[in-house]
């Protein structure tokens, strides 16, 4: 009976011992969680402690209430948080390869959104690991669409219109259509709508099921001008510091996330429309009256891009090309 209980403490001396040295992550995400970025983020989670048995897990924060888009890489970078995902068009300001999702009509489908990211991934990951950072996977939005509050008759309809724009290359289209840029999160979207701060913005459907688009918007325009995407990013030296185990089931959950979130967003695709549809939004393609206008558009960006980007954005255009 003593060696039976000495043995039972020693069990429950190593459950305890191994539960204090499990590695414990906090993923900001910036979507809610109704958005699949989101679950997909704690699917992920899920599985990295399946995958390491315990010995890791990952509490997903969504909403950005731990860090904010354009707080995300730094506070990665200086271990904030050691994980968390962020739009790649994000990071545009600091290196003009990571507009390239954001360039319109360059990538308009899933499968060419799938060609231009194994094309860039190598540049980004080179780029990112000189600021102590790795990539761990990429998924898509939904092709980014045109949401108004009055119909598109012609083609200078959003001349003037006070346009939601995302971040610098979104804020230079709707310059391009006219129209004037106000850069504002996906949470405010509601409220500038309401308070006349704008009336048109470029977005996914997944955006305007998140925001109720029906609420402020009567038409949404699937001119499937891009197809952005997120990125996930981890602080190298946290990951390092995981043990063999740790890090392999990172890797494997990683290449899961990846698979999946491709799909959610392609099913996401049609639904979403579809559920803007039952709320009352009048859905069409491109208006006739845009199609020349949303081609000089994506000319005129794809040369600013390349004059911006030099050498690095040649090769991107030249292998997505070939």
């Amino acid at each position: 009976m003593k060696a039976l209980i000495k043995s039972l403490i020693a069990s429950a001396s190593l459950v305890i011992a191994g539960s204090a040295f499990a590695e414990s992550w906090q993923f900001s995400a910036n979507d809610p969680d109704s958005n699949f970025h989101t679950l997909n983020a704690r699917l992920f989670a899920e599985d990295v402690a399946r995958l390491s048995n315990g010995e890791m897990t990952i509490e997903v924060v969504p909403s950005a209430a731990l860090l904010g888009r354009g707080e995300l890489k730094r506070g990665v970078q200086r271990n904030v948080v050691p994980i968390g995902d962020l739009l790649i068009g994000a990071l545009g300001n600091d290196n003009p390869i990571y507009n390239a999702d954001l360039i319109p009509l360059l990538a308009t489908s899933f499968e060419e959104a799938k060609k231009l990211w194994d094309v860039t991934r190598p540049m980004y990951e080179a780029d990112l690991a000189d600021d102590g950072l790795m990539v761990l996977w990429a998924e898509p939005w939904p092709a980014q669409g045109i949401y108004t509050t009055a119909a598109i008759d012609s083609a200078d309809a959003l001349e003037g219109v006070d346009f939601r724009a995302y971040n610098s290359a979104t804020a230079r289209f709707a310059e391009l259509l006219g129209a004037i840029p106000t850069t504002i999160p996906s949470a405010e979207v509601p409220q500038a709508f309401s308070t006349g701060l704008v009336d048109a913005m470029i977005t996914s459907p997944t955006t305007g099921v998140d925001t109720q688009a029906w609420d402020f918007a009567t038409h949404f325009y699937d001119v499937q001008a891009m197809v952005p995407k997120n990125f996930i990013l981890v602080n190298k030296s946290r990951f390092d510091a995981l043990s063999e185990s740790a890090q392999s089931a990172v890797l494997e959950a990683a290449a899961i996330a990846e698979t999946r979130g491709w799909e959610m967003a392609m099913e996401a695709q049609n639904s979403q429309i579809a559920t803007l549809e039952e709320n009352g939004m009048v859905i069409g393609g491109t208006p006739d009256v845009l199609v020349d206008r949303l081609a000089e558009i994506a000319e005129i960006m794809l040369s600013e891009w390349q004059e911006a980007g030099g050498d690095d954005v040649a090769a991107i255009i030249e292998a997505f090309q070939n």
